[in-house]
């Protein structure tokens, strides 16, 4: 079974927790138990499970991917988001989180991000049930 989220982002750079999202789909469809895979297939955004609770550590996250990714840089791509395109690449755009009665078997303070990196921009992030 296949799921579609659509999530419009605001800035070239944005963390955004759509796990709540995610449960709702799971939720509707009464998925009780298997495996939920989550993918963006875009080329400037990504996904990633990291914590939930304190919006400090996505903001850490984005400081630490400006310094080692910066935008201003010998880039060869013309179209002038290359750091967009890499940092997508170490994000990587897809994770695949257990389900059992009917929840998504993530860690107490754990949550999934879209990471959009070359926004704003309206973003499908796809939901495989298995």
């Amino acid at each position: 079974m296949l799921e579609q989220i659509i999530i419009k982002t605001t800035k070239r750079t944005e963390f955004i927790d759509i796990t709540r999202k995610i449960q709702e789909v799971i939720a509707e469809r009464n998925y009780q138990q298997g495996l939920c895979t989550v993918y963006v297939h875009h080329t400037t955004a990504g996904l990633f499970i990291n914590e939930a609770a304190d919006p400090a550590v996505c903001k850490d996250l984005e400081n630490f991917l400006d310094r080692l990714v910066p935008w201003k840089a010998e880039w060869e791509h013309l179209e002038g988001n290359a750091a967009a395109h890499v940092k997508a690449v170490l994000c990587g755009n897809s994770h695949s989180i257990p389900i059992q009665e009917g929840k998504l078997q993530l860690g107490t303070w754990q949550g999934i991000f879209l990471a959009e990196f070359d926004g704003p921009r309206t973003r499908k992030v796809l939901l495989a049930f298995t």
